[in-house]
């Protein structure tokens, strides 16, 4: 059984950031009930009743229990979906996933607990058109944007930027090409994709490039901010840092104080605990948003820099001075 003040970690098995968590929370002697999502039904039992004012019963491993008033807080860190049996047929696989959403999902935000990320939240936040408008309106410089799924519009934008254009995803494309594993970084575009007809598919984001000294990470864990500077001499690298890793150069930096109250202003119109920020700085030393990620991996800038962010997370677990 798990011992009261218990933070509930829901994260795949896989997960390096997790453990770093985890284990920071087994060092401080904080109870930690880790599962994953990817048990239920078939390895994880729930039992819940509410009475009076209040939900109470257990989640139930093979190995272990948790008492759900026992439930402190809730690092919601990526964990998988639910796993059915493999014999349902697809209409009841479709209703089994809907009722353990709505039934399994929705007791759990039932807790009276802190979450980080809050899952409604970070839901929200994840939309690149309201960070884009929230991060505007905080104070933050954000590079001129279009929407759409128009070829005239997508080339009339391009026209009056006058200047390189970018193309991002609107959330992580990754998949499997030839045995291999590919993903889809931001990419410069010209007027010949501007003006092709595939644009017309689905909506594309656009976004002025702007001019790079090198780019942020800034992560921000309930009010506190921690900046590193990422530089990288490769020509992937420089439009999109994510897909040239090992050629990365690190430096803690202090954001600009107006950027810095951007980004607490940011967090709290998104009502997020936790963001990992990127920014561009240009040559001229303007700080440029880029987006958030509410539940943005942290590990790879601890292990570079020493920054102190599973601490500060374990800290907002804990609910220690937040």
């Amino acid at each position: 059984m798990t011992a009261a003040g218990t933070v509930l970690v829901l994260a795949g098995s896989f997960d390096p950031t997790a453990d770093l968590v985890v284990e920071e929370l087994n060092r401080r002697s904080v109870p930690v009930f880790r599962t994953d999502l990817a048990g239920f039904p078939l390895r994880l039992a729930l039992a819940a009743r509410f009475e009076g004012t209040e939900w109470g019963g257990t989640l139930r491993t093979e190995r272990r229990t948790l008492e759900l008033r026992s439930v402190r807080s809730v690092y919601y860190r990526r964990p998988t979906r639910p796993r059915f049996p493999g014999g349902m047929s697809p209409h009841a696989r479709r209703v089994a996933e809907r009722e353990a959403r709505r039934g399994f999902g929705g007791l759990l935000a039932a807790l009276p607990v802190r979450w980080l990320p809050p899952p409604g939240r970070a839901a929200d936040a994840e939309y690149k058109p309201l960070q884009l408008r929230v991060a505007a309106e905080s104070g933050l410089t954000v590079p001129r944007t279009l929407i759409t799924n128009d070829p005239d519009a997508a080339r009339e934008f391009g026209d009056a930027v006058g200047g390189p254009l970018v193309f991002k995803p609107f959330a992580p494309v990754r998949g499997t090409v030839g045995g291999e594993s590919v993903a889809a970084y931001t990419s410069i575009v010209g007027a010949e994709d501007l003006s092709h007809p595939d644009v017309a598919t689905t909506a594309h984001l656009f976004q002025e490039w702007v001019p790079k000294a090198y780019e942020v990470r800034l992560t921000a864990v309930g009010g506190r901010i921690f900046a590193t500077e990422i530089h990288t001499d490769s020509a992937a690298g420089h439009v999109d840092w994510r897909s040239d890793y090992a050629g990365h150069r690190y430096r803690v930096c202090d954001p600009p104080a107006s950027v810095a109250a951007g980004v607490r202003r940011t967090m709290d119109v998104l009502g997020l605990p936790y963001g990992a920020f990127d920014f561009v700085v240009t040559p001229d030393g303007e700080w440029c948003f880029l987006e958030v990620n509410p539940s943005g991996q942290f590990g790879f800038v601890e292990q570079a820099t020493g920054l102190p962010i599973t601490a500060a997370v374990a800290d907002w677990l804990e609910g220690k001075g937040m």
